[in-house]
C-alpha cells in the first residue's frame, strides 16, 4: 500500500510518472483505524504552488481534488495571524458529494450516541498541529508544517490530544512516527457509545469515555477510570468533546442569552479572531450551547478566502446561509460586513470582564480593534441576572474556569431543556394510539404538526414549568419553527416516530393468528400478505428499525403458516424466492 506525495491537492506519482516518487508504507487492513480516523495528512509549504500535502497515511485513502485542496488551505493559519511555535486549532471540511458514505462502525455507532456526537456523512472533521519556526537553512526562512488527522467524530478534546502527541513525534523523527502512530490506531478498540476505552499510542495511554445517548443529559464520563493493564499511567480525557466554555465567553458573557437565542434559531453569525485556535473554539462552544439539541444548520470552527465555499457564503446576492463562520483574514471584516451578526474576540488571555454593550451593525470600522458583539437582533427573552452574578462572584473568589464552565453548561442545558420540553410533548401527543393499530394494515402515520395548535398548549405546559426566565417565549418558537434547527429536530423525531409506530404494527403482526385471518380470503389476498411481511422484514433491515430477534422469527413463523394454506405450485414459487 502506499502512501501518496500530493500538491496542491495533485498526486506527485501522476505529475512524475514514476512509481519510484510514491512514498510506501505498510500494508494493513486498516480497518479498526478507519473506525476513528479517515487519515492524516502532512501539509507543507511548497514554494512554486504555495501549501501543499507531502503525504497521506494510509496510503490507499482516496480523497477528491476539491477536499485535497480544502485540507491545504486549512491546515494553514492565514499569514496575518503571526503564529509561531506550535498552534493547535480544528476545522470542518464538507465532503464532495459521490463519494463514500458512512462505515458501518460508523452507522451502528450513530445509533446508540448523542444525536449531537453522530459521524457526519457530509463532512470530516480536521485536527490541526501547525509548526512554524525560523530556520535560516530554508528557502523562506521558516519551517512551516501541519500535522492534520481528518476524522468523522466531532472529538475536539480527544483528537487535539492525539494530534499533540503524533506531531511532535513527526518532527522530530519524521514518517516513521507516523506511520507508528497509524499502527497504533489500528489496534484501539472500535468506538462503542457508553464504552470507557484504553487507547495506547506512541508509548502513552489515552484514556477516554465514549457518551451513550443513554447517559444520563448532562454527564459526559464515568465516575471510575479503567485499569491499565501496564505500568503506563494513563492521560485521561474527562470529556471527549466538552470545551471549556467559559473561557470562550467571559468577555461577552453579559450576552450569552442573546447568543444562546441566535444559536437556537440558526442565525448567521460570524467569529472574528486573530488566531485560528481562538475562532476555532468560539465557533465550538456556540454550536454546543443548545446540547442536547444537535445543532443542525452549518458551521465552520475556521474558514479561509481559498476555501470552496468561499463566494457561496460570502455572496451578497442574497441573504447570509444560516452557518456560524469563525476567521482570521481582516479581508472579511469588509466581505462579511453584512452580516447580521458579528462577534469580535480579543486574543488576550487575560482580559478581564467587560461589560459590552451591543455594537449595531453599522458600527464596523471597530471590528478590526473592539471587542464584542456586533448585531440589531433584540432578543426575546430576559437575561438571567443570577447566573451572570454567579459566574462573576466566581471569578472574585478565583473559583476553578472548569467549574465556571460546570456552572455555566448546567444553566445553557436547563434553558435548552425547558425550551424543547414542550416541543417533545407536544410530539408524543401527534403519535396515534396502540389500541388504533391493526395487524393487518399497514402502520398509521404520526399525525401533522401544527405550530398554532402546539403554540396553544404553552399556557398550560410550558417552558415557564421548569424555567423562571421571562419574555417572549411564543415569539422565539415562532422564529425557531423557521430554522434549521427545528426542521433538522421534526425530522429526526418524525423519523423515530414513524419508525416506532412500524415496530408496533409488526409485533402486532406477529402475534395475530394469521391462520384464522387466512380463512375465506382469495389467493391473491394470501400472497400479497406474504409480499408485505417480507417487504417489512427486508425494510426493517435495512432502514435501522429497532425490530427485535424475536419478534422478526416470529413473522417468519407467521408468513410459514400462511404459506402452507397455499397450493404446491404457489408454495414452491414463494419459498424459490
Amino acid at each position: 500500500m502506499a502512501a501518496v506525495s500530493v500538491v496542491s491537492g495533485v498526486d506527485k506519482s501522476e505529475e512524475c510518472g514514476s512509481s519510484e516518487n510514491i512514498r510506501s508504507s505498510a500494508v494493513l487492513p486498516w480497518d479498526r483505524f478507519s473506525s476513528w480516523a479517515h487519515c492524516i495528512c502532512i501539509v507543507t509549504f511548497d514554494l512554486e504552488l504555495g501549501q501543499a500535502i507531502e503525504v497521506i497515511y494510509p496510503g490507499h485513502v482516496k480523497l477528491s481534488e476539491q477536499e485535497k485542496s480544502n485540507i491545504c488551505y486549512l491546515a494553514f493559519p492565514d499569514s496575518n495571524s503571526g503564529c509561531m511555535g506550535d498552534t493547535q486549532f480544528h476545522v470542518r471540511i464538507r465532503q464532495a458529494p459521490g463519494h463514500r458514505g458512512l462505515l458501518l462502525e460508523h452507522r451502528m455507532y450513530n445509533q446508540k450516541c448523542p444525536i449531537y456526537l453522530q459521524a457526519d456523512p457530509g463532512h470530516y472533521c480536521g485536527y490541526v498541529y501547525f509548526r512554524q519556526v525560523k530556520d535560516k537553512s530554508l528557502p523562506r526562512g521558516y519551517f512551516q508544517k501541519s500535522v492534520v488527522l481528518i476524522s468523522r467524530f466531532p472529538f475536539v478534546n480527544l483528537f487535539t490530544e492525539v494530534c499533540a502527541l503524533i506531531a511532535p513525534g513527526y518532527f522530530e523523527n519524521g514518517e516513521p512516527s507516523i506511520e507508528a502512530a497509524c499502527h497504533d490506531i489500528d489496534q484501539w478498540p472500535a468506538p462503542v457509545p457508553g464504552e470507557l476505552v484504553n487507547l495506547p499510542l506512541l508509548g502513552t495511554v489515552i484514556q477516554a469515555y465514549i457518551p451513550s445517548q443513554n447517559n444520563k443529559v448532562g454527564v459526559s464520563s464515568p465516575a471510575s477510570p479503567l485499569k491499565v493493564n501496564s505500568s503506563l499511567t494513563p492521560t485521561i480525557i474527562p470529556s471527549v468533546h466538552e470545551i471549556n466554555i467559559f473561557r470562550c465567553f467571559y468577555p461577552i458573557l453579559s450576552h450569552i442569552h442573546m447568543l444562546w437565542e441566535l444559536v437556537l434559531t440558526a442565525e448567521p453569525i460570524v467569529v472574528m479572531a486573530s488566531s485560528p485556535s481562538t475562532c476555532s473554539e468560539m465557533v465550538q462552544a456556540l454550536v454546543s450551547m443548545i446540547a442536547p439539541l444537535m445543532f443542525c444548520a452549518d458551521y465552520r470552527p475556521f474558514f479561509t478566502i481559498h476555501d470552496s465555499e468561499f463566494k457561496e457564503y460570502t455572496t451578497k446576492s442574497h441573504a447570509p446561509p444560516p452557518v456560524i463562520l469563525g476567521v482570521t483574514n481582516p479581508f472579511f471584516a469588509k466581505t462579511l460586513q453584512h452580516w447580521p451578526h458579528i462577534i469580535r474576540v480579543c486574543e488576550s488571555p487575560n482580559l478581564a470582564y467587560q461589560k459590552h454593550k451591543l455594537k449595531k451593525g453599522g458600527n464596523l470600522k471597530m471590528l478590526d480593534s473592539k471587542p464584542g458583539v456586533y448585531t440589531y437582533y433584540r432578543p426575546f427573552l430576559h437575561k438571567d441576572k443570577t447566573i451572570l452574578k454567579k459566574l462573576l462572584k466566581g471569578v472574585q473568589t478565583k473559583r476553578p474556569s472548569e467549574v465556571q464552565t460546570a456552572l455555566l453548561r448546567r444553566h445553557l442545558l436547563e434553558l435548552t431543556q425547558s425550551f424543547m420540553i414542550p416541543l417533545e410533548r407536544y410530539m408524543a401527543s401527534l403519535m396515534p394510539l396502540q389500541k388504533n393499530i391493526s395487524p393487518y394494515k399497514a402502520a398509521p402515520t404520526p399525525r401533522p404538526f401544527n405550530p398554532d395548535d402546539f403554540i396553544a398548549t404553552l399556557g398550560t405546559s410550558g417552558p415557564q414549568l421548569t424555567s423562571g426566565t421571562k419574555g417572549d417565549w411564543v415569539g422565539l418558537y415562532r422564529r425557531f419553527f423557521r430554522s434549521a434547527n427545528f426542521s433538522g429536530w421534526f425530522n429526526t423525531r418524525y423519523r423515530e416516530v414513524s419508525q416506532k409506530l412500524q415496530v408496533l404494527q409488526l409485533e402486532a403482526l406477529s402475534d395475530a393468528n394469521l391462520k384464522l385471518w387466512v380463512r375465506g380470503k382469495q389467493e391473491v389476498e394470501v400472497v400479497d400478505m406474504i409480499l408485505r411481511i417480507r417487504h417489512k422484514l427486508e425494510q426493517s433491515e435495512s432502514e435501522d428499525v429497532p425490530l427485535n430477534k424475536s419478534t422478526r422469527q416470529q413473522l417468519k413463523l407467521r408468513m410459514d403458516d400462511i404459506i402452507c394454506t397455499l397450493p404446491e405450485d404457489l408454495k414452491t414459487v414463494l419459498k424459490s424466492s
